[in-house]
């Protein structure tokens, strides 16, 4: 094979993966060659993905007899209807600046084909005008969440320099164990060097503005497991671990077990649910009390006490405000 030929079937492998439907006569109208060296180069393109199944999958040209066009065909590859979903959840989580957004679905979109790429674009960049990105005091998410990941994975010590969300800046001499995502923000979950108790700590990675890695490993010591972690965790609060029985009279039900991966309902009752769920930090007293008057917490006592004592707290503030407007 000629490097002529070579570059034109690697030309079209290339525009293929764009999405893109290869006529045989337009290619050779475009590379002045005639519509046979174009389909020489088709049958070569079709031998090599025969070829290399192990490195693309299921992979092959099809041929339509309405337009007289090949396209091709990766299984291994994401869909339209995929990438529209992954593109749809990015803009979401809005944990991104807008320009490591754009940049980010610039690529993805890439991998349309040219028939949806218009219809893409417009879904796309309507929800993309509108986008706005949280307040980030990192210069990239993106290259800090590469660099811990590395960290995690070689089990180095490294000391962060942190904005705290009374915007002290702090530095804190960590042990690095997994990074997870909720409610807007990626998080690191780390142990402080020297730590006596041992017990993971939460940073929000946006607000690590300075990292040195140093050359002392860490052993593994925490009993700790990032995936019970995300289940039992509600806005990544820290705190105790701890089962909470609670009664939900709410519309559904479905919700509250949607968001408490772990709760499961002991009984029903007249509309009341009665649920327990395995939990840990405080963001489960958060999360209950925006429920508002649909919960009643049952146990443990303790739990109890402190809803008690935060509902007191809110029904002092209203009381007093209703008290200076008399």
């Amino acid at each position: 094979m000629t490097n002529l030929k070579l570059d034109r079937v690697l030309e079209l492998f290339l525009r293929g993966l764009r999405g893109e439907n290869l006529s045989a006569k337009k290619l050779a109208d475009e590379y002045h060659v005639s519509s046979r060296s174009i389909t020489r180069d088709i049958s070569s393109l079709e031998d090599f993905l025969a070829d290399h199944r192990d490195l693309l999958g299921n992979a092959y040209l099809e041929y339509s007899h309405s337009d007289h066009t090949y396209q091709l065909v990766l299984d291994e590859f994401l869909t339209n209807k995929e990438l529209l979903a992954m593109i749809k959840c990015l803009i979401g989580t809005r944990a991104f600046s807008k320009e490591e957004l754009l940049k980010i679905i610039g690529k993805l979109k890439k991998y349309t084909t040219v028939n949806d790429r218009a219809k893409f674009n417009k879904i796309v960049n309507n929800e993309t005008y509108c986008y706005k990105e949280i307040h980030f005091d990192c210069q990239s998410v993106i290259d800090l969440i590469y660099d811990l990941t590395e960290y995690i994975n070689t089990c180095r010590k490294i000391t962060i320099t942190y904005n705290k969300m009374s915007r002290e800046t702090v530095k804190r001499k960590i042990c690095p164990l997994a990074i997870m995502f909720s409610e807007y923000y990626f998080y690191l979950i780390a142990s402080i060097d020297g730590d006596e108790e041992n017990v993971p700590r939460y940073f929000r990675i946006d607000r690590i503005i300075g990292i040195v890695c140093h050359r002392e490993n860490f052993s593994k010591t925490l009993d700790f497991n990032e995936g019970e972690l995300r289940n039992l965790s509600q806005f990544m609060w820290p705190g105790k671990r701890q089962k909470v029985v609670f009664e939900f009279t709410g519309p559904s039900y479905q919700a509250i077990l949607d968001k408490l991966h772990t709760a499961k309902i002991l009984s029903i009752h007249n509309g009341v649910y009665t649920i327990e769920a395995d939990v840990y930090g405080d963001g489960i007293k958060m999360y209950l009390l925006s429920q508002g008057s649909w919960v009643k917490v049952i146990s443990p006592q303790s739990f109890v006490e402190e809803m008690k004592d935060e509902i007191r707290k809110m029904n002092n503030l209203y009381e007093k405000g209703g008290e200076e407007n008399g």
